[in-house]
């Protein structure tokens, strides 16, 4: 009897949504319950490693993904101090060749927006705005999500995909305040014709220098350019979206390459994010409840794996929850169990790169680019096969003929 009721997904977000339409590929109905007035997505551009294209073949989605993404050549690493290249990370037909994918970057929007629209045209998914879950109750086989408004909606299972500050989390794991960085990054998209021709790259660019990195790359079809810039300035409070000026995005750079500094100077509407991540747990789950993407396992962004995770999170639960033929509490204990660890070593090595890659200073930082100049394109395609690789190179496992990743 227990069919009759939907799955329900609390969030909205890249995540939720990857979640629903996965089980709708499966024959299983869902119920989205997005907190805010509409479905929409804020930030600007994201990096999709080829384990996020994975992803969108397995949802269905693979071919309107492909088309929102820009293709770059490479990953080009700076010092921001010279303007010296220090590294340049191929993504040509030998990278793609090998991860049977390429390397994208795409607007925030219009990914939320490809995925959106493959829900709103599921009949197995319903969509339901000003729907925030507060908390949960559940018996010994439904679960009964409390919204904001005093409504309650039953399901079966009920997914915590709802972020950072997430509601179902704090029942799942406890009330624990995000880790907050101190790292501050600052957000601008302009139009491609405003970034200086010499900076104009077809590549995911980062300048590193002492407590501070610029990013930068194509997005939208070349039509724009994504700015975000980083300053390890100690900030003791979580900040989202928050607009700020010209001058105090300047405050943290003012230190590094007047060529580097260009980048600062013809952003636009900025607006600043302090950074927080957790510390991995185990523990997604309790009973018929389990979390997914930021609410499981919230990450800084310096592996540009945010949204990657989350989606692999969303399939890898499609596929458990079809294996057992729609067993909860097995499915659910196979993903964590397949999901927990690999997830926690995107965490902390995306935390440790930040400290130790992205803004050391001196002989750390003369060594580090040292080592990253004598690596070779095959080098730096080993040290990421376990992220690119998915589990082809972690369990060997392929379900139904279609790679899945772990």
């Amino acid at each position: 009897m227990t069919e009759q009721f939907p799955i329900l997904i609390a969030g909205g977000g890249i995540g939720g949504l990857s979640t629903a339409i996965g089980l709708a590929q499966r024959g299983q109905t869902s119920t989205v319950l997005e907190r805010a007035p509409r479905l929409g997505e804020i930030g600007a551009g994201i990096q999709l490693g080829p384990n996020a294209f994975h992803c969108f073949d397995a949802l269905g989605i693979g071919e309107q993904a492909r088309a929102m993404a820009v293709y770059i050549d490479s990953l080009r690493f700076m010092d921001a101090m010279t303007a010296e290249e220090v590294a340049r990370i191929p993504l040509d037909d030998v990278f793609r060749k090998r991860y049977k994918n390429p390397y994208g970057v795409i607007h925030r929007g219009d990914l939320h927006s490809v995925i959106l629209k493959a829900c709103s045209d599921n009949p197995l998914v319903d969509l339901r705005t000003s729907s925030e879950v507060v908390d949960y109750e559940q018996d010994e086989n439904t679960v009964t999500a409390i919204l904001a408004n005093g409504e309650r909606v039953r399901g079966r299972m009920l997914v915590g995909a709802d972020g950072l500050w997430s509601n179902v989390r704090k029942r799942v794991v406890g009330n624990v305040k995000p880790r907050v960085s101190g790292h501050t990054t600052y957000r601008s998209v302009v139009p491609v014709e405003a970034m200086p021709e010499d900076l104009r790259w077809n590549a995911a660019t980062l300048w590193a220098g002492p407590k501070c990195h610029l990013v930068h790359y194509p997005l939208s079809g070349w039509k724009l350019f994504n700015l975000v810039v980083t300053y390890h300035n100690d900030a003791p409070e979580p900040v989202a979206g928050q607009p700020v000026s010209h001058d105090e995005v300047r405050r943290g750079f003012t230190h590094i390459h007047e060529k580097a500094q260009k980048i600062i100077e013809i952003g636009k509407d900025w607006k600043l994010w302090v950074l927080c991540d957790r510390d991995p747990v185990d523990n997604w789950h309790d009973g018929r409840v389990v979390l997914l993407g930021d609410a499981a396992h919230p990450m800084m962004q310096y592996f540009a794996q945010g949204a990657c995770m989350a989606m692999e999170d969303a399939v890898c639960l499609g596929v458990e929850l079809e294996a057992v033929t729609g067993d909860v509490a097995r499915a659910i204990t196979s993903y964590v169990g397949k999901r927990h660890l690999r997830t926690a070593r995107v965490q902390l090595q995306s935390r440790w790169i930040g400290e130790h890659i992205y803004h050391p200073a001196g002989a750390h930082a003369e060594l580090r680019n040292t080592i990253m100049r004598n690596k070779t394109p095959e080098e730096w395609y080993q040290s990421v096969d376990w992220i690119y690789g998915g589990m082809q190179n972690n369990a060997g496992e392929m379900h139904g003929g279609k790679h899945i990743p772990a």
